[in-house]
Order: C-alpha cells, then structure tokens, then sequence
C-alpha cells in the first residue's frame, strides 16, 4: 500500500488505529447524495473493502449533489461511476459495486453479517425499515444462540458477527447546516422521516432488536417551490420528489463516515 496516502491520517490517530481502519468492511445501501459521499469520505480515511449498493443510473438532476454525477457519467450505473472515482483515489482499495436494490426479498443476498459496518442512505420507507429490522437484529451464533441477550448500546458490537448500524434520515428540504445531529433513532425529534418509520414499526408490532445512531435534521422541512422532472432514470417510484442541496447531504454523508471511522478508533 502507498502509505503515503494516508500519512495525515497517520499523524492524527496514530498507526494501530490506522491498521484497524484498513481491515474493516462497510457496505452502503444508497449511493446518492448522502451515501455518495458517504463512500468517498471512507475511501479517503482508509476504509479498503467497500461495498456499494444502489440500482440506479446517474441523471442529469442528480449533479447539484451527488458526488459521482456530472455531464460525462449521465446515463453511467451509480455504482459503477463511483467506482471508478474511488479507485482513481486509492486504486488499491476492493470496491463491489452491486446495481440492485435492498428489499425483504433480496435481503439475503447482500450477506449483511459479514460487515463491520451497515450504511443506511435509502430512500424508500418499506426497504429502509428492513434493511434497519435486518441490520439490528442479533444474528445467530453457528450454536443457534443469538450472540447477545439484551441490545448493547449504539456503539457496543458483540463479536464480529454483529455489524454495527448507521442511519441517514431526511436530508431532503433543508438548507440550514448547523441544525444537523446525531441521535439515536428513537430520540430524534422533529423529523417526518423518523416519525414514519417509527409509526410503521409500532403498526406492524416489528421493531429493531438494537439501538443505533441516525443522521438528522432539526430544521423543519422547507416547501417545494418548483415542480419536479419525471427524467425516468428511478428504478422505483418515490412517493414525492423533494428538493435537497448537496451542502446538507454532502455533511449527513460525511457524518455518517465519520461515526465509522471514530468507532473504529474507539474500540482497542
């Protein structure tokens, strides 16, 4: 590896830190405006097995935020364009790109028990609250025992078959940076996104077996004043297109990194 690459991350945590960061797996479901930047701020801080997940292609109204979209990757797979940016960062680094979505039906085929770490930037409600039933849910020991009885705390792992879980709620309709948190997911306040779920969870009496910390806004989303282009490039249909910056799901992005990489570093 050219450690060169890494040298001010180096400085800052120190080397052991930086061997632990190295042999972490994520993978990211959703690679748009946040989990686009998601991705690169992993690549650039050391993460070297990368998987990402998104079945979409890039449009031309995904280039005011999504890190991969500009006028020469239109048309290109999500993950492929990405791809081939990370890699033009760290060609060293083992980045899967899977174009296919996360649901309850292909839930099994993305091995989510192999990561260290799940990302969650979807937009659609029904898949993101299973991916997030999936994520957290404690997954069996080869014995048939669950590797833990009772939830451990967001940051907590029991072992490393019990892969920790990153959330991005709504990113979409906000313009004002310094109203973004962290909490966990059933503290959060004040976003629709969160309140759904929740209601949706309660509903269908299906709840996640772990806590685990989101990204959120506390800014009240703000109205759409345009009318949205139907460019046909979603592989499935959003119940409303909002708008969204790329200065806030640029930092929702890169706050959801930056909880991996200070996770890794706190545990010895």
């Amino acid at each position: 590896m050219n450690n060169s690459l890494f040298n001010r991350m180096e400085l800052l945590l120190g080397a052991e830190a930086m061997v632990r960061i190295r042999s972490k797996r994520v993978i990211i479901f959703g690679v748009g405006g946040v989990g686009s930047w998601c991705a690169e701020c992993l690549v650039r801080e050391g993460i070297m097995r990368l998987t990402l997940v998104d079945s979409d292609v890039v449009c031309v109204t995904n280039c005011n935020r999504q890190l991969m979209a500009t006028t020469k990757t239109i048309g290109e797979p999500k993950v492929e364009a990405l791809k081939t940016r990370l890699l033009e960062i760290n060609p060293e680094a083992d980045i899967l790109a899977l174009q296919k979505n996360y649901s309850e039906e292909t839930a099994d085929d993305f091995e989510i028990e192999t990561y260290d770490y799940v990302i969650d930037a979807i937009d659609s409600l029904k898949d993101k609250i299973s991916l997030i039933i999936k994520a957290a849910s404690p997954i069996p020991s080869k014995g048939g025992v669950n590797c833990r009885d009772k939830a451990p705390s967001p940051l907590e792992r029991a072992g490393e078959r019990l892969p920790v879980l990153f959330s991005s709620m709504g990113a979409a309709l906000r313009i004002d940076p310094t109203k973004i948190r962290v909490s966990e997911f059933w503290k959060i306040k004040g976003d629709p996104l969160a309140a759904a779920m929740r209601s949706a969870m309660r509903r269908n009496k299906t709840f996640p077996a772990r806590k685990f910390l989101c990204v959120h806004s506390e800014e009240q989303p703000l109205p759409n004043l345009g009318t949205a282009l139907q460019d046909g490039s979603q592989t499935f249909r959003k119940v409303q297109t909002n708008g969204s910056l790329a200065h806030i799901t640029a930092i929702f992005g890169m706050t959801l990194a930056g909880l991996v990489i200070q996770d890794i570093c706190n545990k010895t």
